[in-house]
C-alpha cells in the first residue's frame, strides 16, 4: 500500500496536486477493509511525504543554461546518420537531451568506435522547445524527456573536449561498448542483433520488419533483458561458483557484488534493475538472517526507483515490468490449481498478458491475441536454448573463435529457420486485436475487470471470471464506434497531405493521401539507418489510436511523394477495401510500392474521374476532377466534393491555377459559400487564385504544410487572399492536427 501511495504522489507531483485526494481515498478504503487506523495513517503520511520530497528535491525548475556549459555524457546515446543524440548531465546535475551534428565522416567514425560515457565537453548551444506530437496518438518528445528525468533539449553549435570522468560506471560503459563491438566482429551478421539484445540490451540493429513480426506475435519482451534473464544468469553463475568449490556464503557475496555490474552492462533497462534490485534485497537480508517476502521486496524496489527518478513511472518498460511481476506474485493460488507444466505455463502467460492488456492498449492501441499461446513455447525456447547458447557462444568467442565458429555453423541455419517460421506465423490472419486507445476511465474499468476475474479464478468461478472479463473488453472494442457525428481530421503530416473522414457510427472511413517525405540525395554516411516515415510514424498511429481497423476507400489524390509515399506503410498495417487513384497516375514510378502491396493483398485499385459519386446515409460524395485520363501532375489531382445537409467541403489535392479555373467554369454555383476548403498545393503561389477564393468564400480553409518548410507554404500572398475577406485559415504545421466535427447542421473545429 505504501508503494501505491508513493505512485499516487509521483503522479500528483508531475500532473496536479489535486490527485493527492486519492491518498485520502486509499486510507479510507483501508479502514473500511478492516485494517488498523495506524496503517491507514502511515500510508497517507508516506504518500504526502513522498509528494513533498519529489516536488522540492526532484522536480524543481533548473537554472538557465549559460552560454558555455560543461556536459558529461551518460551511457544512453545513439548515433544515426549525421546525428548524435542522447543524454548528458551538467555540473549541477541537470539532465539534458543533447543533439550534435557531425561535420565529417571521420568525426562520425571516431564517435562510433569510442565509448562516450563519462566524456566531458565544454559546449555552446541553446535549449530548444521539444517538437509537439503530430497528434494525440503520436510520439511525444516532452513525455519522453519527462520519463527520462531530462529537463530539455539542447542543440550543440560547437564543443571542446576537456577530459573523461573516471568512475566505475565509466569503466563498465567501456566494457559494454567493447562487448558490442566484439559481437559485431565475431558473430555471424544474422545473429548480431539477437546477441546484442539478449546479452547487453542493445536493440539498434534489429530490422524493422523482424521487430514488427515479434510485436504481432507478442514476443518482443523476450528480446529485452528481463527478470527471467537475470534469474537465469544469476543461477548459472552461482551454480558455476559452487561447482568450482567456492563456499555458498562466498558465492552469495560475489553474486551480490556482480549483479549490479551485470545490470549496468545489460543496459540498465527498468526490467533489469527491477530484477537486480529485488534479488539483491532478498539475498542481502537473508544473508543477515532477516526474512522478507517477495512482494515486500518488489514494493521496496518500486519505492526506491520512484523516489530516485520520479519520471520513471511514465516509462512503458517500468510499468509493464512491475505490473507483470506483481501479477505472478499475487496469482500463486491460480498457478497451484494447475496439474501439469503445460497448463501452468499457459496460466503464467495468461495471467501476465491479461493484467497488462489495458496498459498495452493505452500505449500501443492493439494487443497480440496469439501471444497468449505463442509465449508458452517461445518463453521456454528463449530461456533454455537461445539465451544459454548466446552466453556460451559469447564466452567461447573470446576463448577460441574457431570453436565458436563451429557452434555458429550449426546454430545459424536453425535460427534462420526459426525466423522464417516467425514470419510465417505473424502473417496468419486475426493476429491482432486493435480497438484503439481506450479513455482513461474505460482503461480503469478494464483493469478492475481483470482483477475481478482473477478473484473468480482463485475461487474456481470460471463462468463469472469470463463474464467480468469479456463484457468490458467488448465495451472497449465498440466504444470508438459509438458516436453520432462526422469527423474530418487533417493530420499534421509535415509537408504532406493526409485527411481522415469518419462517418457516424463508423459506417465508413475514407482516407485521402498518406503523407510522405521528399527525399534528396546525400552522402552515404549522412543517411539514417531508419529514415523517418510519415505513414508508419504519423498516419498509422492515428488510425490505430482511433480504433480504425479498416479503410473503406483510400484516395490517392495524385502521384507526388508528399501525398503517396506513406500509403504503402498504411496498407501494411490497416486493411483497405479499395483504392481510388486519378487516371494515368499508376504509371508513375512513385506509385509502384503502393501498387505492389495492393496486388499482394488483392485490394482493387480503381481509376476515378469527374462524375463518379456515392452516398452513405445523409452524406454525398462527388468527384469533380479530373475530366480526362491523361495524367500531367498537380492539375490532375482527384478533387472530392462532400455534402452533408448544410455542410459542404472540397478536397483539392495539389490543384493549381488551371484546375481551379476549370472548377469555377464547370461547378460555379455548386461551390459558392463553401463550409470547408482544403487549399490546393499546400497554399503555394500557384493555387488559391483570387477568383477561386472569391467564388468559394469558405468559412474555414486548411493548409496542409510543414512548420518552417523550405517552400514557404502557405505563401503570405495566398493567406492574405483569405484574411482580406475575413475568412478563417488554419495550417497543420502551425496549429497541429485539425479536427472538424459535424452533427445536424452544426459543426466545430479543434486542434
Amino acid at each position: 500500500m505504501v508503494a501505491l501511495a508513493v505512485l499516487v504522489a509521483a503522479i500528483a507531483a508531475h500532473k496536479s496536486v489535486w490527485l493527492l485526494i486519492f491518498l485520502l481515498l486509499l486510507a479510507l478504503w483501508l479502514i473500511i477493509k478492516g485494517e488498523s487506523r495506524f496503517l491507514a495513517i502511515f500510508v497517507l503520511t508516506s504518500g504526502l511525504l513522498a509528494y513533498f520530497f519529489l516536488s522540492i528535491n526532484q522536480l524543481t525548475e533548473p537554472p538557465p543554461l549559460p552560454s558555455n556549459f560543461p556536459l558529461t555524457w551518460s551511457n544512453d546515446y545513439k548515433i544515426n546518420g549525421q546525428k548524435l543524440r542522447g543524454f548528458a548531465t551538467t555540473t549541477n546535475g541537470q539532465k539534458l537531451y543533447v543533439v550534435y551534428t557531425f561535420s565529417s565522416e571521420q568525426e562520425k567514425n571516431f564517435y562510433e568506435h569510442t565509448s562516450l560515457s563519462g566524456m566531458t565537453y565544454v559546449a555552446k548551444g541553446e535549449l530548444v522547445t521539444p517538437s509537439s506530437p503530430a497528434h494525440a496518438y503520436a510520439f511525444s518528445m516532452s513525455n519522453y524527456l519527462t520519463s527520462k528525468g531530462a529537463t530539455g533539449v539542447v542543440e550543440i553549435a560547437n564543443w571542446r573536449y576537456v577530459g573523461k570522468r573516471a568512475s566505475f560506471f565509466t569503466l563498465l560503459a567501456e566494457v559494454r561498448h567493447g562487448m558490442k563491438k566484439h559481437i559485431e566482429r565475431t558473430f555471424p551478421k544474422s545473429l548480431v542483433a539477437e546477441a546484442q539484445a539478449l546479452l547487453i540490451g542493445v536493440q539498434d540493429q534489429m530490422e524493422d520488419e523482424l521487430q514488427r513480426a515479434y510485436q504481432k506475435l507478442g514476443i518482443t519482451h523476450l528480446f529485452a533483458i528481463s527478470g527471467l534473464h537475470v534469474a537465469l544468469v544469476s543461477w548459472l553463475f552461482f551454480e558455476g561458483l559452487l561447482r568450482i568449490s567456492v563456499r555458498k556464503e562466498m558465492a552469495t557475496v560475489v553474486l551480490l557484488i556482480l549483479l549490479p555490474v551485470y545490470g549496468v552492462i545489460a543496459g540498465g533497462a527498468p526490467s533489469v534493475w527491477r530484477a537486480v534490485s529485488v534479488v539483491e534485497l532478498m539475498m542481502l537480508l537473508r544473508f543477515f538472517k532477516w526474512g522478507i517476502s517477495m512482494d515486500d521486496a518488489l514494493a521496496i524496489s518500486f519505492i526506491g526507483f520512484v523516489l530516485l527518478e520520479p519520471g520513471i513511472i511514465f516509462q512503458i518498460g517500468f510499468q509493464l515490468s512491475y505490473l507483470a511481476a506483481a501479477s505472478l506474485i499475487y496469482s500463486s493460488i491460480i498457478f497451484k490449481q494447475t496439474r501439469n507444466w503445460l497448463s501452468r505455463s499457459f496460466f503464467i502467460t495468461f495471467v501476465c498478458q491479461l493484467l497488462v492488456y489495458p496498459l498495452l492498449l493505452h500505449h500501443f492501441y492493439e494487443l497480440s491475441i496469439s501471444s497468449f499461446f505463442v509465449n508458452i513455447v517461445f518463453v521456454s525456447l528463449f530461456s533454455f536454448v537461445i539465451l544459454p547458447f548466446n552466453i556460451v557462444a559469447f564466452v567461447l568467442s573470446y576463448l577460441s573463435l574457431p570453436l565458436a565458429n563451429v557452434l555458429f555453423a550449426g546454430y545459424e541455419p536453425l535460427r534462420n529457420w526459426l525466423t522464417e517460421m516467425i514470419f510465417y506465423m505473424q502473417a496468419l490472419p486475426w493476429q491482432l486485436w486493435s480497438p484503439g486507445k481506450p479513455s482513461s476511465w474505460l482503461s480503469c474499468v478494464a483493469m478492475l475487470s481483470v482483477l475481478a476475474s482473477f478473484y473468480y479464478l482463485e475461487i474456481r468461478r470460471f463462468r463469472k471470471a469470463i463474464m467480468v472479463l469479456v463484457i468490458p473488453a467488448i465495451w472497449v472494442h465498440l466504444s470508438p464506434m459509438l458516436y453520432n457525428e462526422t469527423k474530418i481530421t487533417f493530420l499534421n503530416a509535415g509537408q504532406g497531405d493526409s485527411i481522415v473522414i469518419e462517418l457516424p457510427f463508423r459506417r465508413a472511413v475514407y482516407v485521402i493521401d498518406a503523407g510522405g517525405v521528399l527525399r534528396f540525395e546525400q552522402e552515404s554516411w549522412k543517411k539514417t539507418d531508419r529514415p523517418y516515415e510519415v505513414g508508419k510514424q504519423v498516419v498509422v498511429p492515428f488510425l490505430k489510436g482511433k480504433g480504425i481497423r479498416t479503410i473503406d476507400i483510400f484516395i490517392a489524390s495524385h502521384a507526388d511523394a508528399d501525398h503517396i509515399e506513406g500509403a504503402e506503410e498504411v496498407l501494411q498495417e490497416i486493411n483497405m477495401k479499395e483504392i481510388h487513384v486519378t487516371p494515368g497516375s499508376l504509371n508513375e514510378p512513385l506509385m509502384n510500392d503502393l501498387l505492389q502491396e495492393a496486388n499482394k493483398r488483392n485490394i482493387p485499385i480503381k481509376e476515378k474521374i469527374k462524375g463518379n459519386a456515392w452516398r452513405v446515409g445523409v452524406t454525398d460524395f462527388y468527384y469533380l476532377w479530373p475530366n480526362d485520363t491523361f495524367y500531367e501532375g498537380n492539375d490532375d489531382s482527384l478533387v472530392l466534393y462532400m455534402r452533408q445537409k448544410a455542410f459542404t467541403a472540397l478536397f483539392t489535392g495539389d490543384l493549381e491555377q488551371y484546375g481551379e479555373q476549370q472548377l469555377i467554369k464547370r461547378y460555379g454555383p455548386l461551390l459558392t459559400n463553401l463550409t470547408l476548403l482544403k487549399a490546393g498545393h499546400h497554399g503555394s503561389k500557384t493555387s488559391s487564385i483570387e477568383a477561386f477564393v472569391e467564388l468559394l468564400q469558405p468559412q474555414l480553409t486548411v493548409f496542409s504544410a510543414g512548420l518552417h518548410n523550405r517552400y514557404g507554404h502557405p505563401h503570405e500572398e495566398v493567406v492574405e487572399r483569405f484574411v482580406s475577406r475575413n475568412l478563417a485559415t488554419w495550417t497543420t504545421g502551425l496549429d497541429g492536427t485539425i479536427e472538424i466535427r459535424i452533427w445536424d447542421n452544426r459543426w466545430s473545429v479543434s486542434k
